[in-house]
């Protein structure tokens, strides 16, 4: 075990895979039988533990169900029991940590609710945020696409399901989130409450060579502090594939590396989200490995 050097840094691990609608991932990842496809993001939280640098500070892992428990749809929403339920979890260990910083690693998008809530009460306007994502995430109950991976942003801004807000410590104000990267709008909903509602969008074309712009919104926010949500997906599968979809057309590594570390140069990052990782060859080397002996239950082989 670490030593704990860094006690106001929590890192969060955070393997929520309910967050994504089933539908989408039969169609996206077709090459899993489907009970190891929809549980991709639960491996992926396990790589990224493994591959990234120890942490300083103490971390918690919210306990997720991995068995096909609460994923019944209710008010437009896949699996609403079970995200709730892992919601509550997720901020009774951040509220028994009560960190300066968080630092989540999922798991589906909807791993940023908690933390970034948490982040909103208690920097309030000293607060802005990067939502780095192919995906607007401003789906609600009412728009037709039932994975909640998709309605983060609406909830951190006071929108979509009430029982879900409900639990939430605080939300922030649309004109302080910054949608970065995004170009995928599947659903005509989706722009329209990016514009009733005030978001800033940051396409990718925006930020190809230089990462003015959204530096420039951040100033103007006046925030002294800002919370990064990364969903792996951003980066253009043309390069290389890391989410579940193959979004193209969207940023380079290098150009979401640029992004990040002038957004880190520029103003204190306090939360951090790294979400939607599905490690591809991994999932195909355990299927792979699923029937070597040895490997299975005590006596085999």
């Amino acid at each position: 075990m670490n030593s704990v050097s860094d006690p106001g840094h929590l890192r969060l691990v955070w393997p929520q895979w309910q967050g994504a609608a089933g539908e989408t991932v039969r169609a996206l990842a077709p090459e899993f039988p489907f009970d190891v496809a929809r549980r991709g993001y639960a491996i992926g939280t396990k790589v990224l533990q493994a591959v990234l640098p120890d942490h300083a500070g103490p971390t918690a892992v919210v306990p997720v169900e991995l068995g096909d428990v609460g994923l019944a749809e209710q008010q437009g929403i896949e699996a609403k029991s079970i995200v709730l339920q892992q919601l509550r979890a997720a901020q009774k260990l951040i509220n028994d940590h009560a960190p300066e910083r968080i630092t989540t690693l999922g798991g589906d998008c909807a791993v940023s609710m908690a933390p970034f809530s948490y982040l909103i009460d208690k920097y309030a306007d000293e607060l802005a945020i990067v939502w780095i994502d192919s995906h607007p995430d401003v789906g609600t109950g009412e728009t037709g696409y039932p994975g909640y991976h998709a309605m983060v942003v609406s909830a951190l801004t006071g929108h979509g399901d009430e029982d879900l807000l409900h639990t939430l410590p605080a939300t922030t104000a649309a004109d302080r989130v910054a949608l970065v990267g995004t170009h995928d709008w599947s659903d005509a909903d989706e722009s329209a409450n990016v514009a009733e509602w005030g978001l800033t969008v940051l396409a990718p074309e925006a930020l190809r060579t230089t990462s003015a712009p959204l530096l420039s919104w951040l100033a103007g926010t006046g925030a002294s502090k800002v919370a990064i949500h990364f969903d792996v997906d951003t980066i253009d599968a043309a390069e290389v594939q890391f989410g579940l979809g193959a979004d193209v057309g969207g940023l380079t590594t290098a150009q979401a590396s640029r992004v990040v570390a002038d957004v880190d140069r520029s103003i204190e990052v306090v939360g951090l989200t790294i979400a939607e990782f599905i490690p591809r060859q991994v999932m195909r080397l355990q299927q792979l490995l699923a029937d070597f002996p040895l490997l299975g239950e005590p006596g085999r082989g």
